[in-house]
């Protein structure tokens, strides 16, 4: 009965609370981990095919900056290399470039660049192709409704914590977003 007394009741419950406390911060830690690599990741292929369009662009290799571009002959066939030339040409000198940010927008990324001479681009990439395009509008990504009544419905996504996290990687860099 001393030896109760003395030291070893509530030792199990201690034991057992610290265990559960180590295994509840475990999973939040290895929460905030995951969620900060989707976050950092999550668009990395599309970025990189377009770090390696502007590299090709660098290079003056404008063939192969093409079909990177269009990623299919169908595509190729509807954008020929005039209108590539016209877009991307010579006189566009992208050295200096750098990639601003990426924003998922249902099947597609749309990833903004910092052309360097060229100035500020914005370039739709499609997730499954990888194929790139200038993206349809220029105001950002468009998500299609239907109200009650079967009328057709655009609105502009809107992520407010997503855009002041865009916001301050662009004051990181002495620049300011602009939509």
């Amino acid at each position: 009965m001393t030896a109760l007394l003395e030291g070893d009741y509530g030792a199990g419950e201690e034991r057992r609370a610290r265990v559960i406390r180590s295994i509840v911060v475990s999973v939040l830690a290895l929460t905030v981990i995951v969620g900060g690599i989707y976050y950092f990741f999550h668009n990395y292929r599309q970025e990189e095919r377009v770090k390696q369009f502007l590299k090709l662009l660098e290079a003056r290799d404008y063939q192969d900056a093409r079909d990177l571009w269009t990623g299919s002959d169908a595509a190729r066939a509807r954008y020929p290399m005039s209108d590539f030339m016209r877009d991307w040409g010579p006189p566009v000198d992208v050295s200096g470039y750098a990639i601003l940010d990426s924003e998922r927008c249902d099947k597609s990324v749309i990833v903004d660049v910092d052309a360097g001479h060229a100035g500020d681009r914005k370039v739709w990439v499609d997730r499954a192709s990888l194929s790139m395009s200038f993206p349809p509008n220029e105001a950002g990504c468009v998500q299609t409704l239907v109200d009650g009544r079967g009328n057709l419905l655009y609105r502009y996504k809107h992520n407010k914590i997503y855009e002041w996290f865009r916001n301050v990687r662009y004051r990181l860099r002495g620049r300011t977003y602009q939509r």
